[in-house]
């Protein structure tokens, strides 16, 4: 099969819609499940691209989270801490397979934006990663093959509906790109940048110490914006992106954005929202819902007399600003990646709000001696790595 039909574009008045190979080649997917969409094969191959990436650099099985062509979140399967496990309402499951830890990780971290999300493994998806998988609100997958209870569990998710794809790991794309934009053909050569150490030697802070870890978080931070709508900023904690900020025409907000999602990532691990008492029977998702409301500025929303018996069984007390703040600076050892240079320092001081130590960017600002300065400040790490990033 050289052509999908699809049913409509981006939006249903845009017919006709297909996936095909230009040059009459098979492609290199097949659909196993359901029926994607115009948009599902967008994420479906953006985030393949990224989590084959992603094991190709570390050797760990991955997953992403896709929203709207831009990752919420991207993992590589290292185990969980009992706490991640129960802020990521996965601690019922008991013991999860690496590429399932992969993808509680992917989820959990901004579960918010993953809402409705297009997976992308990138191993054989086990029956572990599939029972997690179906009990989530998901548009589909795309991984290299299934077991067979996986794809069982999967295929009877959404009444029979649940989109899944098989791609073929074996698959390479031509060398050269392209896109129309109102009637005229873009051609570009595919970015097949090879984001390893030596892209990372560059250091340029007084302090050149990266342990291993930190190395492995940078490569998750470069990879994921490979793949993510520019102006992007991506913060990454052990093994998985905790805040990517993306699509923002100014490299600040690119970095607020992510540096707040980055402190929510670690506020649901506070004891106030880790002692939260929810009714019985609400899900997971209005928990999420809950959770996000509770640590925001609009915490009355659901703290308001008559409001908050809907989600807890006993009223909680105020996480006031202050408490927040001396929980954030518990935060240590994250990492920052940026698409493209830092022009102000104002970002260095923002990262280090949320605990970065680690930061890669290309460099190349007229103000990079400010920017290192703000760094050395903070005793950070800063790798040049003369790579620009951007993704449209």
């Amino acid at each position: 099969m050289n052509e999908i039909q699809l049913k409509y574009g981006c939006n249903p008045n845009q017919k006709p819609s297909r996936i095909f190979m230009e040059d009459g080649s098979e492609l290199p997917v097949t659909v196993l499940n359901g029926k994607p969409g115009y948009i599902n094969f967008l994420d479906a191959f953006n985030g393949w691209q990224l989590v084959k990436e992603l094991k190709e650099a570390t050797g760990l099985p991955a997953a992403t989270s896709f929203k709207h062509v831009s990752p919420a979140g991207a993992a590589v399967g290292l185990p969980l801490s009992d706490t991640l496990a129960k802020i990521y309402w996965v601690d019922d499951l008991g013991e999860l397979s690496p590429l399932a830890c992969a993808y509680a990780r992917a989820r959990g971290a901004d579960r918010m934006s993953s809402f409705g999300d297009f997976i992308a493994l990138s191993d054989v998806c086990d029956a572990d990663t599939a029972r997690l998988i179906k009990r989530e609100v998901s548009d589909g997958v795309i991984a290299p093959g299934y077991t067979e209870e996986a794809l069982e569990m999967l295929k009877a998710k959404k009444k029979g509906n649940y989109n899944v794809i098989q791609i073929d790991p074996s698959y390479v794309p031509a060398p050269i790109e392209k896109k129309q934009v109102y009637g005229i053909t873009f051609e570009q050569g595919r970015n097949e940048l090879d984001v390893n150490g030596d892209l990372l030697s560059n250091i340029v802070t007084a302090n050149k110490e990266i342990p291993e870890s930190a190395l492995i978080d940078m490569k998750i931070s470069l990879i994921t914006l490979k793949y993510t709508q520019s102006n992007s900023v991506c913060y990454v904690k052990d093994g998985q992106a905790i805040g990517i900020g993306a699509g923002q025409q100014s490299r600040i907000h690119c970095t607020r954005l992510a540096g707040q999602k980055a402190d929510n990532w670690f506020l649901r691990q506070s004891p106030q929202v880790m002692g939260l008492q929810f009714v019985d029977g609400l899900g997971r998702a209005d928990r999420d819902n809950a959770i996000d409301v509770y640590m925001g500025d609009e915490y009355e929303d659901v703290l308001a007399d008559g409001v908050w018996e809907k989600n807890f069984k006993v009223k909680p007390a105020v996480f006031t600003r202050e408490e927040k703040r001396a929980w954030l600076d518990k935060m240590q050892g994250v990492t920052c990646g940026s698409d493209a240079f830092f022009p102000f320092s104002d970002n260095i001081e923002r990262a280090h709000k949320s605990g970065v130590a680690y930061i890669a960017q290309p460099g190349g600002s007229v103000r990079d001696d400010l920017v290192i300065e703000c760094a050395d400040k903070y005793n950070m790490v800063m790798a040049f790595t003369g790579i620009r990033l951007f993704h449209h």
